[in-house]
């Protein structure tokens, strides 16, 4: 029993210390801030809730990272029954003005990446994660990872060209 709440303790000191990254890697996926912190707040739910199935406490960060990008893709997957309106479509029925992010180029060149490389890009550059963290959370060979991104760098490469 004590090492449970000890887990716990761990487990929610590393979701404080985090909660940005998180919201970061959530939003790199869904492109919208309340989604973002719904998907954030679902991951937490779902993590503390399977505690006892992190065997390590030092893999907790590629544990929860799992959770999280599993989160964020099923929340995409959901979504694409959903039809949206992006913020151009919506700018023509009002007269407002959107702000415009530095690296738009970039993040428009992320978006056509295929889910599994955006992730290792994302993860990778980002997140600052080494290749072995990022084939965990995958449930990705090492060489598999290495080899999606750099496909993806280059396709990014061709992209930011054009």
């Amino acid at each position: 029993m004590r090492t449970r709440l000890k887990l716990e303790k761990q487990y929610e000191d590393y979701v404080i210390e985090n909660k940005e990254k998180h919201y970061r890697i959530a939003y790199s996926y869904v492109k919208n801030a309340d989604d973002a912190l719904d998907i954030v707040q679902e991951a937490v739910f779902k993590a503390y809730v399977s505690l006892n199935t992190l065997k390590n406490s030092e893999y907790m960060k590629t544990w929860f990272y799992k959770i999280l990008i599993n989160s964020s893709l099923g929340f995409l997957r959901k979504q694409k029954k959903v039809v949206t309106m992006d913020e151009e479509n919506i700018a023509a029925f009002y007269d407002c003005v959107f702000d415009e992010y530095e690296n738009i180029d970039l993040n428009n060149a992320l978006d056509e990446l295929p889910g599994d490389c955006r992730s290792i890009v994302i993860l990778r550059f980002f997140e600052d994660l080494k290749l072995e963290e990022i084939a965990q959370i995958l449930g990705e060979n090492v060489n598999t990872v290495k080899t999606r991104l750099y496909k993806s760098l280059n396709k990014l490469r061709i992209e930011m060209n054009d």
